[in-house]
């Protein structure tokens, strides 16, 4: 299966590391996970840059660190009954495709869920915006490039 093009609420799975486990010498996420992309650029050579937010089953520590998936979209996407938020206080950095890429369990050739709806992708982006706004911008983590 060709790779998709990458746009802005996309859910892919992928290898994310933690910027916790990279700060402790990690080069390698853990496991693969659902990721939402919330920013693609090109850098100055032309390469499509791609910025994903983690998807996790760990509450938030404060309510703003994540956005919470509503129980409806996780079952359109294919994820698991239980609940699931996505961190908007850290992201990983990467040159599309990338060696991160993962399938998706259970499919065939298949690296993506599919798009977190409109609405709830805004609010993932301002709550995002929010952090990097006040300095999170160093919490995300280059993967290639």
């Amino acid at each position: 299966m060709a790779l998709p093009r990458p746009e802005p609420g996309l859910v892919l799975s992928y290898s994310y590391l933690w910027r916790e486990e990279h700060n402790q010498g990690a080069e390698e996420g853990r496991k693969a996970r659902p990721c939402s992309v919330v920013l693609v650029t090109a850098d100055e050579g032309g390469r499509t840059v791609v910025m994903v937010l983690p998807i996790t089953h760990r509450p938030p520590r404060r309510r703003d660190d994540a956005v919470e998936i509503p129980s409806q979209t996780k079952a359109r996407l294919g994820l698991d009954g239980e609940r699931s938020w996505v961190v908007v206080t850290e992201a990983n950095e990467f040159v599309w495709p990338g060696p991160d890429l993962r399938l998706v369990p259970g499919t065939r050739g298949k690296f993506t869920y599919g798009y977190l709806p409109p609405k709830l992708f805004r609010r993932i982006r301002e709550a995002f915006v929010r952090h990097w706004k006040r300095g999170a911008g160093s919490r995300s983590v280059k993967r290639t490039g």
